[in-house]
Order: C-alpha cells, then sequence, then structure tokens
C-alpha cells in the first residue's frame, strides 16, 4: 500500500461522525458557496455528455483573466495533477525538493524515474538541479519566500526549470509575482488550486501557468478528458463570480495570530511563524499521533499529524486556523490535555 496516499490531511473519514471540528485541512470549514450550489444544481445535465477532452474553453477564459494567451494555461484535476503530468514530462531529469514540503512532489519524481534530491535552504540548490520543486507560501511551514529572494534564485540558475506551487497565493499577505511576470521567465512554472481557494476539496480543479512552450511539453502528458464537466462547470462559475474569501485575508491572519499566540501561552509547544492561516508547533510534551487521538476521541477536534512531513519528527502538528469560537474549543483542549500531563 503507499503510505503516503492515505498519509495527508483531513483523514476525518476515518474517525466517523466523531469528528466536529477539522483543523487537520488548510482549508476554511466556513466557507459557503449557496451560489456554486445553485449552478452546479442547473447545469446538472452536464454529466449526461462528454466534457471537451482538453478543457480548452476554460483554458481561454482563465488566461483572458490572468493576462495570458490561452497556450500559457493549462486546466487540470486539481493540483496534484500537474504535479504528476510536470513529473511526467520531464522523466529522468534531477529533481531538488525544498523541505519539509507536500510529499507529492517527491512520490511523483520518483514514479517517472528522476533522481531526487532533498534540500533544506535554497543555497543548497546547486547546477545540478534539472528541476526545482518548491511551495510559495509552503505547505506544511505556512511560511512564504519573499519575490525578491525567490526571483533572485530563479535568476541564479538558469539551467534549471523552477516548479512553484502556489496553491495558497490568495492566503498570505507577502508579495508574490503574478502569473503574467513568471510566464516572462523562461524556466518557470506555477500550479494554482482552485481546491484551496474557493475550499472546494471534493471538485478537483487547478491549473498551470508557464511559458507556452514548457506548458506543450506538459500538456501532452495530460490524458484526454482528465478534468470532468461539473469541475468545468464549476471554473465558469468562479470566473464568473469570484466569491470572496471566508473570512476575509485579514481576519483570517488576525486570528490566526491570536491563535498561535494563545496556543503559545499554554507552553506546551513551540509554535512556528507563519505568513499564512495554518501554521506548525512542534510539542515539548507527548506525540503527535497521541494528541491528535485524543482530541479526536475526546474533543471532536482533528488535528494533522506532521510527523510524516520530510525532515520533521514525531513531536510536529500542523494547525489550520477556523473560527474563534472552534478556535476557542482547541485551546481548551490543549490546555485540558496540558492538565492531563501535570496530574
Amino acid at each position: 500500500m503507499n503510505v503516503m496516499l492515505y498519509g495527508h490531511g483531513d483523514d476525518v473519514y476515518k474517525f466517523g461522525e466523531n469528528i466536529k471540528i477539522n483543523f487537520s485541512s488548510n482549508i476554511s470549514g466556513k466557507t459557503g458557496l449557496p451560489g456554486l450550489y445553485r449552478h452546479l444544481a442547473q447545469k446538472i445535465a452536464c454529466v449526461a455528455a462528454y466534457p471537451e477532452p482538453a478543457p480548452a474553453t476554460l483554458e481561454a477564459l482563465l488566461a483572458a483573466s490572468c493576462g495570458l494567451q490561452s497556450d500559457e494555461v493549462c486546466v487540470t484535476n486539481g493540483a496534484t495533477e500537474a504535479i504528476y503530468l510536470i513529473a511526467q514530462a520531464f522523466h529522468g531529469m534531477k529533481s531538488y525538493v525544498l523541505q519539509p514540503t507536500f510529499s507529492e512532489y517527491a512520490d511523483a519524481c520518483r514514479l517517472h524515474r528522476h533522481t531526487v534530491k532533498s534540500v533544506y535552504t535554497v543555497d543548497a540548490i546547486d547546477a545540478a538541479a534539472d528541476i526545482v520543486w518548491l511551495c510559495n507560501p509552503n505547505n506544511p511551514t505556512g511560511t512564504a519566500l519573499p519575490e525578491k529572494t525567490l526571483t533572485g534564485l530563479i535568476a541564479s540558475h538558469p539551467s534549471a526549470c523552477f516548479v512553484i506551487d502556489r496553491s495558497y497565493e490568495d492566503f498570505t499577505a507577502k508579495k508574490l509575482f503574478s502569473a503574467a511576470e513568471a510566464v516572462k521567465m523562461p524556466h518557470v512554472i506555477l500550479l494554482h488550486s482552485a481546491t484551496k481557494r474557493y475550499a472546494i476539496p471534493g471538485i478537483r480543479l487547478g491549473y498551470i501557468t508557464a511559458p507556452a512552450a514548457l506548458l506543450q511539453r506538459i500538456r501532452m502528458q495530460r490524458m484526454p478528458w482528465s478534468v470532468n464537466a461539473p469541475a468545468i462547470e464549476a471554473g465558469y462559475y468562479f470566473l464568473a463570480n469570484n466569491p470572496p474569501l471566508q473570512p476575509s485575508l485579514d481576519e483570517l491572519l488576525a486570528e490566526t495570530g491570536r491563535l498561535q499566540t494563545a496556543i503559545s501561552r499554554l507552553k506546551i509547544a513551540e509554535v512556528w511563524p507563519t505568513d499564512t492561516h495554518f501554521f506548525l508547533a512542534r510539542l515539548r510534551t507527548g506525540k503527535a499521533g497521541t494528541l491528535k487521538n485524543y482530541l479526536a476521541c475526546e474533543h471532536g477536534i482533528l488535528i494533522r499529524d506532521a510527523s510524516n512531513f520530510e525532515g520533521l519528527d514525531d513531536t510536529f502538528i500542523r494547525i489550520a486556523t477556523q473560527s474563534p469560537e472552534e478556535n476557542n474549543h482547541l485551546i481548551n483542549a490543549l490546555e485540558e490535555w496540558k492538565h492531563s500531563f501535570i496530574s
């Protein structure tokens, strides 16, 4: 069995109906999308016919919204399909992965016979790299490389292709270069995720932006009809309506800061800094798996055991900010867990 297939966050399915509050997924659980539901209900007959073999119409609309040409956008079945298509397109290359990060970069590369090297600082990226994979803002740390740092890194490695996962680009106040700016760089590929932006993990919808020549190489690996008709319709809806973040970015980041401060005051963990709405914490007592099971079974709260991220050990947890009321439940549950060690 592929361990990492079942090793990601949001494994609420393992706990049945016991989970009432989910901090393990980097998605706001309070996002309401009644307009999307009405749109999909009105378009439900789309399931009776094949969609476009390649979602060219949606790609053209996305390109226009980003200031790009149609051949600079490739719509995919979630950002995960994009990762595997890129790894396949560059079969057998030497890939550097900036860790700790999303495991699918390395998994996709190994599947397609890349030589994979894990690095933990940008200074460790050398001239041997064919592909550099990084997530910005990064999962699980929540940190974002400054725009100047990233553009300097790309410029200093002109022979490497940079694959930059921008799934969390809407959840940081840090300045990031745009897709239109990125396509002017001949060896930069950006990944984007409607799943994260609109909180729709059940609808697999993502897209790649890159220079046309690079993207043609990737597009050749995509199987026909990889993006289903309801996902395409969801894409049309989001482009037409662009519902705002719920809550707003300012509210989300402010609440993240409050939650981090409250957990720090409990003195049960070292809380790591973040540039977005999720963050790592390293427990001072106990193990991540034990705490996860305690919170799930005793409080109906699910957190992410982050111990299976490369470079992290069994004391790391990841928490994604939810509503103030839900965050208070987590704080109280962690305080109770703390007292169980004292008593």
